[in-house]
This record gives structure tokens, C-alpha cells and sequence, in this order.
């Protein structure tokens, strides 16, 4: 079988190697088991302890049903849900307040072509990440109370902006020994998108080991970051201080920087996981980072007082690798291959697990999470996981304020 058909059917694609003759990627086989874990960086608390928070409480809603195949992504975007799978589907689901759902009001909004990898909403259009190389935009638009349709707007690059750049040669990137392609093109899987703080500006990360800008004003990709890492990308995260943050199978976090209307250049990598990363989160104001990878860890960064990111701990307790992540409100939600979803609270300096959510019968393969509901006493959450047995589950977590 060859490297793209096994792209297509392989469920293990949490981290990869390259292979720099063909600038082609095959799956790291250990990538969903056990590797070793980080030692050189102290570990916060990892197991929950119910005494000290009697009045946590946290169930499954709902599971969610309709998708023939894995779950890869998944976003919230006012009363809907929108998830995308490797069967090629997005689709919609209704929520209300009280996080109750019911299979039967999911419904298929849109079929593009290879696996969705990453979803992200902006007003009324949503941007899917393919694994056939494309970004797709679609625009939103209710037609009756209940009825979400999605009209295909684009497909990025756009054929005017490949038209623009065909003729000259200097637009043109080697791809493979005898083939060349312009560089609005992305090679390989499109594997996590972002917005700019702004929101102007789309940053696109792919397993061909590049970072691209898309402007969204009219979809034109703006600059291309060649050989932005050693391997492939699976992570991106933008910062409000605009700084982005690229997370690779090269162990390294990279972060870039924009002065005025230049182009993005290197100014950090971070160097502490000792596996490949899977997936990037922010805290609220940009100043915690979080990274998970194969090792089981997450490493848990924070800026200094010169404005850099320094590592200063791991959570640790994930039996197998990690495989997304999530902030919402002052938590962390952690998915892995280990079939379970973790919630972490931390401030600076102080992090703990306060709650393992269990009943998927596959690794979990996207987050996202939103508040419910905050008062005095405690905060509600509803956590939405997507794993590779094909379902999504609904989660009601309810946390005692410290």
C-alpha cells in the first residue's frame, strides 16, 4: 500500500516521520502507545482526589451517533455543535442551555473530499482543513429555526490566486524530484487551523511541514513559511500578543512573529518534549501554554518576566499519548489515546486534575468545551469529546470554585 492511500485509511495519525526525498510523512506506529515519559521537568498533582472537591460532580449527557467513521474535529459556534469526520462528513448537531442533545437533530451541512482535520467558525463561515490538502470555506446561513444549511464559498488556494502565481518561475517550490507546484499550495495534509487575534488573518499548518497565512478578507494566501519544521505539523495556536505557536513531530514548539506588515519570522523554539507534539492550547491571555505529545505529558509553559515562555512542570497521568487539547474558562481538558478525558485546573505554579472522564471505547481525537453556566460557587462546563469508535459524547461538569 502506498504512503497516500495509507493516509487515507489509518487512524494513527497523532505524529509522523518524514521522508525528505518525497516530502511524504508515514505515521509513527508507537504514536497512540505508550512512550516514555518526560522526567526532566517536575510533575504537578495527576490523580483527582474527590475529597478536596465533594462538590464536583461531572456525567455523560448524551452520546452522539451519525458519523460512520472516526471523529477528527470538532467546534462550537453559538446553539450548534460542528463536527467533522474521516468520512468525509461536517455535520451540525442542536444544543440548548441545559447541554441536552438527540442524535436526531444532527445533520450532514457539507462533504469535501479527504478526512476533515480542523474546523474553526468566523461569524457566518466556517473553514474546514482536508486531508486532500485543501481548506474549504463554506458559508452558514439558517433557512428555518432549526435548519442549518452550508453553501460551499472557496477552496483555498483559490484558482485565481494559483492562476496569479503559475507563470513565474520563482513562484514555483520543488515538491517531489520531478514535480513542482506554486507555494499557495499546501503538499500534504492540512492538519490544524487558527485565527489571527484580529481575526484577519487564517494560519494554516500542514504534515508537509509548512505554515501559511491566508487572508480572509478575499482567500488570498499571503506568505508560506517553507520548511517551518524538521517534520510534520500537527498544531498551530495564536496568542492575543499575535504571536504564533507551531507544534510539530519534531519534538519542537516554534513560535513566530510578525513586526508591522513583514513577514512572520522565527523568534523562539521551545525545546522540552522528548516525543512528537500532537496538539497546542492558550490559556485566555496568551500567557500559559500547553503542549501534549506521545511521551504521555503535558508541559505546562509560562512566560517570564522578559516575556518568554519557560517550562515549568508537566501533567502527568495519561496512560498513552495525548492527543488534543482544550482551555476553557481556567481549565484545561486534555484527550488521549488512552480512551479518557482529563480536566485540569491550574494557576501559576499549581496544577491538578480534578476530574477523569471515562466511557469512550477508542483514543480521543478532539476537544472543544464551553461554560454552561458560573456563578459564586462553581462553575459548569459542557465538554464535547470525539474519538475514533465513530462517537461524540456530551459531558456535564460542574466544578466548586477554589
Amino acid at each position: 500500500m502506498g504512503i497516500k492511500q495509507y493516509h487515507q485509511d489509518s487512524h494513527l495519525d497523532c505524529s509522523f516521520q518524514s521522508n525528505s526525498t518525497h516530502h511524504q510523512y508515514q505515521p509513527n506506529l508507537l504514536s497512540l502507545s505508550s512512550q516514555p515519559s518526560l522526567r526532566s521537568i517536575p510533575s504537578f498533582t495527576s490523580q483527582p482526589n474527590h475529597s478536596q472537591n465533594p462538590d464536583l460532580h461531572y456525567y455523560c449527557v448524551t452520546t452522539l451517533k451519525g458519523h460512520t467513521s472516526y471523529i477528527s474535529s470538532l467546534t462550537v459556534a453559538g446553539k450548534l455543535l460542528y463536527s467533522g469526520s474521516s468520512d468525509k462528513e461536517i455535520r451540525s448537531w442542536r444544543r440548548n442551555p441545559s447541554a441536552e442533545f438527540e442524535s436526531s437533530s444532527s445533520s450532514v451541512v457539507a462533504i469535501g473530499e479527504g478526512a476533515v482535520k480542523s474546523l474553526l467558525v468566523l461569524a457566518d463561515k466556517l473553514f474546514s482543513a482536508h486531508q486532500d490538502h485543501k481548506i474549504r470555506v463554506w458559508k452558514l446561513s439558517i433557512q428555518e429555526p432549526d435548519e442549518q444549511k452550508c453553501t460551499h464559498l472557496a477552496t483555498l488556494p483559490t484558482f485565481g490566486d494559483r492562476a496569479s502565481k503559475i507563470i513565474l518561475p520563482k513562484n514555483q517550490v520543488k515538491i517531489r524530484r520531478h514535480k513542482t507546484c506554486t507555494w499557495v499550495h499546501h503538499v500534504d495534509t492540512v492538519s490544524a487551523l487558527a485565527l489571527s487575534r484580529d481575526e484577519s488573518l487564517l494560519y494554516s499548518v500542514s504534515w508537509d511541514r509548512t505554515l501559511k497565512v491566508w487572508r480572509i478578507s478575499d482567500f488570498k494566501c499571503m506568505e508560506s513559511v517553507t520548511n517551518a519544521h524538521d517534520d510534520a505539523i500537527n498544531a498551530v495556536a495564536c496568542s492575543n500578543d499575535a504571536d504564533v505557536y507551531t507544534g510539530s513531530a519534531d519534538r519542537k514548539i516554534k513560535v513566530w512573529r510578525r513586526v508591522g506588515q513583514k513577514k512572520h519570522s522565527l523568534v523562539a523554539t521551545l525545546e522540552k518534549n522528548n516525543s512528537g507534539i500532537n496538539a497546542l492550547a492558550l490559556n485566555k491571555d496568551g500567557s500559559v501554554l500547553y503542549s501534549g505529545a506521545c511521551d504521555r505529558s503535558i508541559v505546562v509553559w509560562q512566560k517570564d518576566d522578559a516575556g518568554d515562555m519557560v517550562a515549568v512542570g508537566a501533567l502527568r497521568g495519561h496512560a498513552r499519548s495525548i492527543l488534543c487539547l482544550v482551555v476553557v474558562s481556567d481549565f484545561l481538558c486534555s484527550g488521549s489515546a488512552d480512551n479518557t478525558v482529563r480536566i485540569w485546573r491550574g494557576s501559576r505554579g499549581n496544577f491538578s486534575c480534578v476530574a477523569v472522564l471515562e466511557g469512550h471505547k477508542g483514543p480521543i481525537k478532539c476537544l472543544t468545551a464551553t461554560v454552561d453556566r458560573c456563578d459564586q460557587s462553581n462553575t459548569s462546563l459542557v465538554i464535547y469529546s470525539g474519538s475514533l469508535d465513530c462517537n461524540i459524547k456530551v459531558w456535564q461538569v460542574s466544578v466548586p470554585l477554589p
